[in-house]
């Protein structure tokens, strides 16, 4: 296998003012303690292709109820690769669990991004079955994968990337 990344913690300066905007009841004490306890993605096996992402926080997601979970998880990787994310396959399979944007695309360039190319999660419990999900603070809940890609012949895009969503226009 060829190694094309790395998976770091933001900063924890980044990491309390996403976690406050994404849990205002919270205060910042709350936020470092959060931070401190953060685990970089892992592979389960060797045969995994997916990274779990680990909850920094404990969550319960009754049917239609969404979530922004910021991971405080960012990924540096080699040009020409992408990082995509998505719910875990079981927990997607029981509770219909979805990213609110289908599938989080993480591009290289995103690293430098003014937030740090901090990943943030959107979730929502999409079961039609009545279904509760609860997840532990540092039980997985994401997976993500890095895959390569490719450009077309007459590409010539020289932009700049400086943010996150919908930061390219």
């Amino acid at each position: 296998m060829r190694r094309i990344a790395k998976f770091e913690k933001v900063s924890q300066e980044q990491f309390v003012k996403d976690f406050l905007d994404a849990f205002p009841e919270q205060d910042e004490a709350e936020a470092v303690r959060v931070y401190g306890a953060i685990r970089l993605p892992e592979r389960a096996t060797a045969g995994s292709a997916g990274y779990d992402y680990f909850s920094p926080v404990d969550f319960t997601l009754q049917p239609g109820e969404t979530i922004k979970i910021p991971t405080g998880i960012r990924a540096r990787m080699e040009e020409g690769w992408v990082l995509c994310n998505f719910p875990r396959s079981g927990q997607g399979f029981r509770f219909r669990l979805q990213l609110n944007n289908t599938v989080g695309i993480i591009d290289s360039d995103y690293y430098f991004s003014d937030n740090e190319g901090h990943i943030l999660a959107k979730l929502t419990n999409d079961s039609n079955e009545g279904k509760v999900l609860s997840v532990k603070a540092g039980g997985g809940f994401l997976q993500g994968i890095f895959f390569p890609y490719g450009i077309t012949e007459d590409d010539c895009s020289e932009g700049v990337r400086n943010g996150g969503f919908g930061s390219t226009g």
